[in-house]
């Protein structure tokens, strides 16, 4: 109980000093508000692109690829096998009584942005019947849906709005020949990128394969994801793996999310070292203006671990206010705005969880820079203090 009146007293004589001291304080608050800010705002970008790519995703989703894969893309699919893999049980089947599986082959062709006339590459996507089953979220803003069989595609409203000859009526040279654009569409909460949909068999034909990337099936159930798994483990014809929807759009994301997660933190600590460098001498300077008030605290019986603790928890107390305006301030300019990373677009998203991160981050700044300072106000021997100007 000594030690909490002893701390109690200490804090309320040091908060009571702070006008005084203002410009020192300052020096703490602004560092530490640099530091939570650019560290929040960056770590925005990874959970906004995260966000997009896992916008649509669902647990009674999955995909079938081969065995050896290293990633959807490069799967590879026979005809013959993804007629198999449409009858196995754990597939939810349609009004109509038929499998949701839809045999799907992904292609890679290049448009031109409408700013620069620059090319950039985007995947088309061939696709078998029952999309709409597969993506319920799919919804056409503009013309219909392709035909089997004809070269005709849909593309999303990414690829109409910054690329060329994306719009409804639009013709494409793609794989050698001519493809036409027969609508657009968004897909649910998804932004993203460009990329296209068109007939399975019409962009087998067009680009000389024979065979799909992979199968996506809706499952009847989450749990049916087991019942998949175990029947194509039990049949030694099916060499294929199957994945979540949202292992495989973690996947997709992983590399670049943990670039940007590298320089976030490795900013962050850079400011975050040069915060507590300015918070530590800052403290040293108070601490110094202090040592008449400490020696003579010492000499009427205050014991050293009040002083070390009182110093604490100013420096923790000048890292909140910092803390809260940093991640205010990332809040105000950076949530919600649009964002364009390798012609992947999104919207930055500083959530409850960076903010809390923020400040946890500049806890640590206070903890870290006022221990040095607060070790020395306790160490200060008495009769040197009270000699002190």
């Amino acid at each position: 109980m000594e030690f909490l009146r002893q701390l109690g007293m200490l804090l309320r004589m040091n908060l009571l000093g702070m006008p005084q001291r203002l410009g020192l304080a300052c020096t703490t608050i602004i560092g530490v508000t640099c530091a939570v800010g650019v560290l929040v705002s960056m770590l925005a970008i990874s959970v906004g692109a995260r966000r997009a790519v896992m916008g649509n995703v669902r647990p009674d989703r999955a995909s079938v690829l081969s065995a050896d894969a290293v990633e959807a893309d490069r799967s590879d699919i026979p005809k013959d096998l993804a007629a198999l893999i449409a009858d196995l049980p754990g597939i939810r089947r349609n009004s109509r009584g038929r499998p949701i599986a839809v045999s799907e082959v992904t292609v890679y062709v290049q448009a031109r942005r409408k700013d620069s006339g620059n090319a950039v590459g985007f995947p088309m996507i061939g696709t078998g019947a029952g999309l709409t089953d597969y993506a319920p979220e799919l919804h056409l803003t503009a013309g219909r849906m392709f035909k089997p069989g004809l070269r005709e595609l849909i593309a999303n409203n990414d690829c109409a709005n910054r690329y060329q000859n994306f719009s409804v009526g639009n013709e494409r040279l793609i794989g050698g020949g001519e493809w036409r654009v027969v609508g657009n569409f968004d897909l649910g909460r998804t932004t993203g990128s460009c990329f296209v949909y068109a007939d399975a068999d019409a962009v087998l034909s067009s680009f000389r394969r024979s065979s799909y990337s992979y199968v996506n099936v809706m499952l009847q159930s989450p749990a049916g994801f087991d019942e998949l798994v175990n029947a194509i483990n039990g049949n030694p014809q099916l060499h294929v793996r199957v994945e979540h929807e949202a292992q495989l759009a973690k996947d997709s994301e992983q590399q670049v999310n943990g670039m940007l997660n590298f320089v976030s933190y490795f900013v962050g600590a850079i400011l975050a070292v040069a915060a507590t460098i300015g918070a530590a001498n800052s403290l040293f300077a108070l601490v110094d203006s202090r040592r008449r008030q400490h020696a003579t605290l010492l000499a009427i019986g205050f014991t050293g671990a009040p002083i070390v603790a009182s110093t604490l928890s100013e420096a923790i107390l000048l890292a909140i206010p910092g803390a809260l305006i940093g991640a205010g301030l990332a809040w105000l300019f950076f949530n919600d705005l649009s964002a364009n990373l390798l012609e992947f677009s999104f919207h930055l998203a500083v959530t409850p969880y960076l903010v809390a991160l923020g400040i946890g981050w500049a806890l640590g700044v206070g903890v870290i820079s006022g221990l040095l300072p607060a070790v020395r106000a306790a160490r200060v021997p008495v009769t040197v203090a009270l000699r002190a100007k």
